[in-house]
Protein backbone atom coordinates (compact mmCIF):
# COMPACT_ATOMS: atom_id res chain seq x y z
CA UNK A 1 0.00 0.00 0.00
CA UNK A 2 1.64 3.37 -0.93
CA UNK A 3 1.62 6.42 1.24
CA UNK A 4 -1.28 7.90 -0.69
CA UNK A 5 -3.45 4.99 -0.62
CA UNK A 6 -6.44 5.42 1.74
CA UNK A 7 -6.91 2.71 4.65
CA UNK A 8 -9.73 1.03 4.40
CA UNK A 9 -10.23 0.13 7.86
CA UNK A 10 -10.20 3.80 9.21
CA UNK A 11 -12.91 4.65 6.56
CA UNK A 12 -16.48 4.99 6.85
CA UNK A 13 -19.45 6.67 8.43
CA UNK A 14 -17.35 6.69 12.08
CA UNK A 15 -13.78 7.09 10.46
CA UNK A 16 -14.28 11.11 11.38
CA UNK A 17 -15.16 10.23 15.00
CA UNK A 18 -11.96 10.12 17.35
CA UNK A 19 -12.29 8.55 20.60
CA UNK A 20 -10.56 9.30 23.65
CA UNK A 21 -10.07 8.12 27.15
CA UNK A 22 -11.86 9.90 30.01
CA UNK A 23 -11.08 9.69 33.80
CA UNK A 24 -14.55 9.74 35.34
CA UNK A 25 -15.65 10.97 38.82
CA UNK A 26 -18.58 10.62 40.55
CA UNK A 27 -19.85 11.44 44.17
CA UNK A 28 -22.79 11.71 46.11
CA UNK A 29 -25.81 10.90 43.69
CA UNK A 30 -24.09 10.38 41.04
CA UNK A 31 -22.21 7.44 42.70
CA UNK A 32 -25.70 5.95 43.27
CA UNK A 33 -26.60 6.14 39.81
CA UNK A 34 -23.92 5.17 38.21
CA UNK A 35 -22.87 2.50 40.81
CA UNK A 36 -19.28 2.95 41.14
CA UNK A 37 -17.19 6.22 41.63
CA UNK A 38 -14.75 6.15 39.22
CA UNK A 39 -14.44 4.82 35.73
CA UNK A 40 -12.38 5.14 32.60
CA UNK A 41 -14.20 6.18 29.28
CA UNK A 42 -14.05 6.10 25.77
CA UNK A 43 -15.46 8.87 24.33
CA UNK A 44 -16.34 10.99 21.44
CA UNK A 45 -17.41 13.63 23.36
CA UNK A 46 -15.41 17.32 22.62
CA UNK A 47 -16.30 19.29 25.49
CA UNK A 48 -17.61 18.81 28.99
CA UNK A 49 -21.08 19.32 28.10
CA UNK A 50 -21.39 16.62 25.61
CA UNK A 51 -19.41 13.93 27.74
CA UNK A 52 -22.58 14.31 30.48
CA UNK A 53 -25.23 13.66 27.81
CA UNK A 54 -23.61 10.91 26.96
CA UNK A 55 -23.37 9.51 30.30
CA UNK A 56 -26.56 10.54 30.87
CA UNK A 57 -27.88 8.48 28.42
CA UNK A 58 -26.04 5.71 29.23
CA UNK A 59 -26.80 5.98 33.36
CA UNK A 60 -30.25 8.00 33.04
CA UNK A 61 -28.35 10.11 35.85
CA UNK A 62 -30.75 11.64 38.35
CA UNK A 63 -28.99 15.21 38.96
CA UNK A 64 -29.76 17.85 35.73
CA UNK A 65 -25.94 19.74 34.52
CA UNK A 66 -27.09 23.12 35.65
CA UNK A 67 -27.35 21.55 39.49
CA UNK A 68 -23.74 20.53 39.09
CA UNK A 69 -19.75 21.66 39.19
CA UNK A 70 -17.51 20.34 37.06
CA UNK A 71 -13.64 20.01 37.58
CA UNK A 72 -11.22 19.14 34.89
CA UNK A 73 -7.81 18.12 35.62
CA UNK A 74 -8.08 19.72 39.22
CA UNK A 75 -9.84 23.21 38.10
CA UNK A 76 -13.42 24.19 38.35
CA UNK A 77 -14.35 24.46 34.70
CA UNK A 78 -16.95 25.52 32.60
CA UNK A 79 -19.31 23.53 30.48
CA UNK A 80 -17.86 24.40 26.98
CA UNK A 81 -14.28 23.27 28.37
CA UNK A 82 -12.73 20.69 25.49
CA UNK A 83 -11.71 17.67 26.57
CA UNK A 84 -8.04 16.17 25.78
CA UNK A 85 -7.23 12.18 26.05
CA UNK A 86 -6.39 11.70 29.60
CA UNK A 87 -8.56 14.41 31.20
CA UNK A 88 -9.35 13.91 34.04
CA UNK A 89 -13.31 15.17 35.07
CA UNK A 90 -15.30 15.67 38.31
CA UNK A 91 -18.61 16.06 38.29
CA UNK A 92 -20.02 17.75 41.76
CA UNK A 93 -23.32 17.76 42.75
CA UNK A 94 -24.70 19.94 45.70
CA UNK A 95 -24.31 18.72 49.02
CA UNK A 96 -26.51 19.35 52.05
CA UNK A 97 -24.92 19.39 55.58
CA UNK A 98 -23.65 21.29 58.98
Amino acid sequence: MSATTPDTKSSGPDATERTQSISVQYYAQLREDVGQSEEVVQTGAATVAELYDELDRRYDLSVPADNLRVAVNDDFADWETPLSPEDRVVFIPPVAGG
